[in-house]
């Protein structure tokens, strides 16, 4: 089982727009990490998101391209500071390849959590648009198979 972890793209400001939807540079960088997924033939089951907006708006260009069966739906659990655990528990029953659009710091907990033990850990440095994936072998361990941000893909 893969776990897709992507940090939303970038989002407007409070200030300009209090919901927080991604703006011309989020969609873009999103637009480019899909065609970068599609091209590495990658396909998912299941695609979650926080619920804010931003998560929500990544989510959705992803799920257009690679989500095979299923929906996109908001998650319980997915906020920037909820506890990576209760995700990484829910998980161990899940064996399709699961794509969570999420937030800083969650993403970056989730990852060194499943990873190494401790969510405390920073193993790469997220940055909006990014994305780590970690698979999970068959005795339950996760184990990180690549790290990209905006610039690489």
């Amino acid at each position: 089982m893969r776990l897709y972890l992507v940090q939303h793209g970038d989002a407007l400001t409070k200030d300009v727009d209090p919901d927080r939807p991604l703006s011309e540079q989020g969609r873009a960088d999103i637009s480019r990490l899909v065609a970068w997924l599609v091209s590495s033939d990658v396909t998912v089951s299941r695609i979650c998101h926080s619920g804010k907006t931003r998560a929500r708006q990544t989510a959705e260009l992803l799920g257009s391209v690679l989500e095979a069966g299923g929906t996109i739906h908001p998650a319980e659990g997915l906020g920037p500071n909820d506890p990576p655990e209760v995700l990484l528990q829910q998980l161990q029953i899940v064996d399709e390849d699961t794509l969570i659009s999420s937030h800083l710091p969650f993403v970056a907990r989730v990852l060194s959590q499943a990873v190494t033990g401790s969510p405390d850990l920073q193993l790469v440095d997220f940055r909006p648009g990014s994305i780590a994936v970690v698979e999970r072998d068959e005795s339950g361990a996760w184990h990180l198979i690549y790290f990209a941000c905006p610039g690489f893909f």
